[in-house]
């Protein structure tokens, strides 16, 4: 009995003693961009610093810039921690840049229910010509990095080439037979389960991963991040950068308003830093700038009308040009293009002219304000000086003619504390 006891009691402290596995886990729900990177980034400096048995990276993606794409794939290429892409939940897809990623991961796993796949280039960020000379060398570039990931983890290379030539897609499935992926599971805990014992090769070595009963650990996206992912829609960056055109007009027309400043200036910044993560074409830029330019323009010369259509036209092609991406992700809405051109034209004609109108207006007050007005000489002028009464106010004159006390006189400027006045005929 004592024996068994101690057996017991050895075995129960060898569980308890056993040291926990950890798996992170993160999810990418969007478009494929700067903002992506640095979180997949950070996602696998966390692992590595936590000796984490593997990252795994909860994917749904249209694609994206194939800038970013390629950065995600070095850093998961080089990650000393092995890292699993897992397409989910169903209904998800690994679209265009998302194919890359996958056949990139040590296990590329899938929900059902979930595709791969159509991952032609389309000019994301790479060159603004679209000449079918420049297209085919992207395409062939495309190719020959997709083939290189897929016969570095040993996977279909003929059908990752199909992917970028014809935008081949396929669902769950068919990704499994054709071992494009590694296995297809219905959850994460069904993954950790098939992959417990299992070998990936990583940069020190092959490691053997154990994922069985695994503590899971859930990297989440910071408050930073999920603000830049924010500002980075293309849709966002365009109001931004409206809203810091015209909190920077308001504040010049209308000095020391400040606020409209402030938040013109913050909305800048950011709207340059989403511009910095997105295809920009500056021609669409320069076209929107100049349409500011012509609505100024109209309201200080009159046209017509004239400078008013030319900006509107300006304004509408530059919107419609400033992003490069012919894919639905990076283009903007054309319903925010219609309103922000019409609230743009009625902004700049109407709440800055009037602004222009109110600091063209004649001054009622001060000095300013006696320009013009009728008074009576209340002495002799000695040497060209004398005292005059306007509006029962007395004030010290100049003026070149012969006054005389009890004549009509006429302001015509002020000099100093002297207002000028001509004898009024």
């Amino acid at each position: 009995m004592r024996t068994t006891f101690i057996i017991l009691l050895l075995t129960v402290f060898s569980l308890f003693a056993q040291p926990k596995h950890l798996v992170h886990i993160m999810t990418l729900d969007g478009v494929i961009n700067p903002v992506a990177t640095d979180f997949i980034r950070t996602g696998i400096e966390t692992a590595e610093k936590e000796d984490s048995e593997c990252l795994i990276i909860q994917m749904d993606t249209p694609g994206g810039l194939m800038k970013s794409m390629q950065e995600i794939v070095k850093d998961i290429m080089a990650s000393p921690v092995p890292v699993v892409v897992y397409v989910a939940p169903p209904g998800s897809r690994a679209g265009s840049a998302g194919v890359f990623i996958t056949l990139a991961a040590h296990i590329a796993a899938m929900a059902p229910g979930t595709n791969i796949g159509a991952a032609h280039p389309v000019n994301l960020g790479m060159s603004a010509d679209t000449s079918g000379t420049m297209m085919e060398k992207i395409t062939n570039d495309a190719v020959a990095f997709i083939r290189s990931i897929a016969e570095k983890r040993g996977r279909n290379a003929d059908w990752a080439e199909k992917a970028v030539r014809e935008s081949a897609s396929v669902p769950a499935s068919e990704a499994l037979k054709l071992h494009v992926v590694d296995v297809i599971a219905e959850n994460v805990d069904s993954l950790l389960a098939w992959m417990d014992g299992r070998k990936v090769d990583v940069l020190s070595g092959e490691k053997v991963l154990h994922t069985a009963n695994a503590e899971k650990r859930f990297i989440k996206m910071s408050l930073r991040f999920k603000i830049l992912n924010v500002i980075s829609d293309p849709n966002i960056a365009y109001i931004l950068l409206l809203i810091g055109i015209y909190g920077i007009f308001f504040e010049l027309y209308n000095p020391g308003a400040i606020l409209p400043g402030v938040v013109g200036g913050i909305s800048l910044i950011l709207a340059f830093y989403a511009l910095h993560t997105l295809p920009v074409n500056y021609a669409g830029l320069l076209l929107i700038l100049f349409a500011v330019i012509l609505f100024v323009a109209e309201i200080k010369i009159p046209s017509y009308g004239m400078l008013t259509v030319g900006g509107i036209v300006s304004f509408v092609l530059g919107s419609l040009m400033l992003f490069k991406g012919p894919v639905p992700f990076l283009t903007i809405s054309w319903k925010l293009i219609a309103f922000a051109a019409a609230l743009t034209a009625l902004f700049f004609l109407f709440a800055v002219g009037m602004g222009i109108r109110a600091q063209r207006k004649k001054s009622v007050t001060g000095r300013e304000g006696l320009i013009g007005e009728v008074g009576v000489a209340l002495e002799n002028f000695n040497q060209g000086r004398g005292q005059v009464s306007i509006h029962g106010e007395i004030w010290k004159a100049k003026s070149e003619d012969k006054i005389r006390k009890g004549e009509d006189v006429k302001v015509v400027a002020t000099e100093g504390l002297n207002i000028i006045v001509k004898k009024l005929k």
